[in-house]
């Protein structure tokens, strides 16, 4: 799914972004079944039954079913046309869509709704964006970094709502298109030739349904993405798995989180003998927005005896915030600054020491970053 704005932009396309081809999954021995979904999980006989009517035997089998949009309860949703994005036919559909948006409203300023609100702006459309937060991008930026956000989009022609909720839809014969008549909750209203609904996704487990896995908001896992049930293991967007910061299991629905829990599942499965456990999810978010650029690992949460260090220019539009807790990096969070996302995280997983070079750090925290774990990464 990270790829689809590129796709609703224009700049990928659709047949250019699959990760493997069919020669991929021939050449592994691999039997790949487009087409049809898992509709029940048969724990007692160790049997997948397929929504095609069709069945599966296995002695292990991974729940790697992903998430889908979560669709708010608002009255009158299911009376207008809406899209979503999390498919590759959701991408092709509102890159075909925007084309002939002139009044775009989209629900939720998470990242997902923010690539689609940037690309109908630059379409040409008037684009307001609702949220119910105070900010946008909330969970993934703090309120400084919201505002930078926030003030390319205003700057580019966007209207932003925050702290607005929609109570009500309605058809509205405004357009020549069906479009839709928004209700908030202060009384305002609002017309759109297109709606885009982003407030967020959740996990595809339905199939779960009298089976033994233990799930929550997602399916719960042990260190090496293990279910309750011995022979069964969960990854990715479905899985519900222990926080680096917390021991509580959280969802962490991003794709290098992802990446790491295939990549566990698959030698728990296995047996290999050099699986290491899974040492918790850490966030790690970047965002591409009007020539600009946003990055955030770690935690936003500022615990007892912390210590933060911020660096703004507000003329160049420049900010950093970075949180530490005994010498240790727990979050560092960036607009139009460089560092390096992935190393980042690692430098917070390996809890690596930083007092000795702080300073140098913080002037430059994607060449001292880069020069640590060149030294430690093993």
């Amino acid at each position: 799914p990270t790829v689809l704005p590129y796709v609703v932009s224009g700049r990928s396309a659709p047949d250019g972004i699959f990760l493997r081809d069919e020669k991929f999954f021939a050449d592994n021995r691999v039997q790949l079944k487009r087409g049809t979904a898992l509709k029940a999980l048969h724990t007692g006989r160790n049997a997948a039954e397929l929504a095609d009517g069709s069945e599966i035997a296995y002695e292990k089998i991974l729940l790697a079913t992903g998430a889908s949009p979560a669709i708010p309860p608002i009255p009158g949703l299911d009376q207008v046309a809406y899209h979503v994005l999390r498919t590759l036919d959701d991408a092709t559909k509102l890159n075909a869509a925007i084309k002939h948006s002139k009044q775009a409203v989209v629900l939720g300023a998470g990242l997902v709704g923010m690539h689609a609100a940037e690309n109908l702006v630059k379409a040409g459309a008037k684009v307001t964006i609702v949220e119910m937060a105070k900010q946008l991008t909330d969970g993934y930026f703090d309120p400084v970094a919201a505002q930078l956000i926030e003030k390319a989009f205003t700057d580019n022609g966007a209207t932003i709502l925050t702290g607005s909720r929609v109570v009500k839809l309605a058809p509205s014969a405004a357009f020549a298109t069906p479009g839709a008549l928004l209700t908030l909750e202060n009384g305002t209203t609002l017309e759109a030739d297109l709606l885009l609904v982003a407030t967020g996704v959740k996990p595809n487990m339905d199939y779960l349904v009298g089976s033994a896995v233990e799930h929550d908001r997602g399916i719960l896992v042990s260190d090496s993405m293990q279910t309750s049930v011995a022979n069964v293991w969960s990854a990715g967007d479905c899985a519900q798995a222990k926080g680096f910061f917390t021991e509580d299991k959280v969802m962490n629905a991003i794709l290098p989180d992802a990446t790491e829990q295939g990549r566990i599942a698959g030698m728990a499965m296995a047996g290999d003998p050099g699986l290491k456990p899974y040492p918790g999810g850490v966030p790690l978010n970047t965002y591409h927005f009007f020539g600009r650029h946003a990055i955030s690992v770690g935690s936003s949460r500022v615990p007892e005896g912390a210590e933060v260090v911020t660096r703004f220019d507000e003329a160049s539009g420049r900010y950093l915030k970075v949180i530490f807790k005994g010498g240790c990096l727990l979050g560092i969070y960036g607009v139009n600054e460089f560092f390096d996302g992935g190393v980042m995280c690692q430098l917070i997983l390996r809890r690596i020491e930083l007092s000795p070079v702080k300073e140098r750090f913080l002037a430059e925290p994607m060449k001292v970053g880069r020069e640590i774990m060149s030294k430690t990464w093993r």
